[in-house]
C-alpha cells in the first residue's frame, strides 16, 4: 500500500516537472509554427468526422429521452432547451474529449514511446534539440485550440440532432421549439464548455505525451504507455471537469 502511494506521489513529482520544462520551452526560440499548423491539422481536421458522429448521436439520443420523460406534463417545448444547456455545459466538452483521447491520446502516447525505445529521441538531446519543445509543445498547442473548436461543433451537431427528432419525430412546432430554446440557452452556458474543452485539451496532451516519454522495455511498453495514458487522461479529465463546474456554477448563478 504504501510503495503504492510513494509511486504514485513520485510520478505525480515527475509529471509537474515536465510540465515546468514545458513551460519554460513555451517562450524559448525557435516558436516552429509550421509544426504547430501541422499538428493541428492531424488533431483537428481529421477529427471531424467522428465528432460529428457522436455528437449527432449524442444530441438525438439525449432528445428522445428528454422529450419522453416531459410528454407526460405537455412539456416537450422545452426539449431543444434542455438539451442544448446540457450538451453546451457538460456532454459536449465530455463526450468530445474521452472520443479525442480514444483518436489522438492514445496515438500521442504510442509515437512518443516508439520514438522513445527506438533512441530517436536520445538522437534529438544529442543534437541538442529539446524533445518536450520540438514533439510535445506544438501537441499541446494544437489541444487545446481544437478541443474548443470540436466542443463547439458537437454542439451544433448535436442541437440540430435534437431539433431533428423533436420537430419531425414527436410534432414540436418548429418555431416555439427554437425560440424556447434561444430564450433559456445563455452565451455564458457556450463558454463555460469551451474552457472546459481547452482545460481537457490540456490534461490529455500533456498526460498522454508524458507518458509516451516515460516509455521502456520495447513494443511491450509502448502498449502498457498507451492503455496507461487513456486511463489517466479519461480519469483526469472527470475529475477536472467536476472541479471545473463547482468553480462555473458560481460564476452562472452569481
Amino acid at each position: 500500500m504504501f510503495r503504492f502511494v510513494y509511486r504514485g506521489l513520485e510520478e505525480t513529482g515527475r509529471y509537474f516537472f515536465f510540465l515546468g520544462e514545458m513551460l519554460r520551452c513555451l517562450i524559448r526560440r525557435p516558436f516552429r509554427v509550421a509544426q504547430n499548423i501541422a499538428e493541428i491539422e492531424h488533431l483537428g481536421i481529421n477529427s471531424v468526422l467522428i465528432i460529428l458522429l457522436s455528437g449527432g448521436a449524442i444530441g438525438m439520443i439525449f432528445a428522445l429521452q428528454m422529450a419522453a420523460l416531459l410528454q407526460p406534463f405537455q412539456a416537450e417545448i422545452g426539449t431543444g432547451a434542455a438539451v442544448a444547456i446540457a450538451l453546451s455545459r457538460e456532454l459536449a466538452p465530455i463526450i468530445t474529449t474521452l472520443m479525442l483521447i480514444a483518436k489522438n491520446g492514445s496515438a500521442m502516447a504510442a509515437e512518443l514511446g516508439t520514438m522513445q525505445v527506438t533512441e530517436q529521441i536520445d538522437a534529438l538531446e544529442a543534437m541538442s534539440i529539446s524533445a518536450v519543445q520540438y514533439l510535445v509543445l506544438p501537441k499541446v498547442i494544437a489541444s487545446m485550440l481544437v478541443f474548443p473548436f470540436l466542443t463547439l461543433l458537437a454542439n451544433v451537431i448535436g442541437s440540430f440532432g435534437a431539433y431533428v427528432v423533436s420537430v419531425h419525430l414527436y410534432g414540436i412546432d418548429a418555431a416555439s421549439y427554437l425560440d424556447y430554446l434561444f430564450g433559456f440557452l445563455s452565451p455564458r452556458d457556450v463558454y463555460v464548455g469551451l474552457i472546459k474543452a481547452a482545460v481537457m485539451g490540456f490534461i490529455v496532451s500533456t498526460v498522454c505525451c508524458f507518458n509516451g516519454l516515460r516509455t521502456t522495455q520495447g513494443a511491450k511498453g509502448v502498449g502498457d504507455s498507451a492503455t496507461r495514458a487513456v486511463v489517466v487522461s479519461s480519469a483526469a479529465i472527470l475529475v477536472a471537469d467536476y472541479l471545473l463546474t463547482t468553480m462555473m456554477l458560481k460564476v452562472i448563478y452569481s
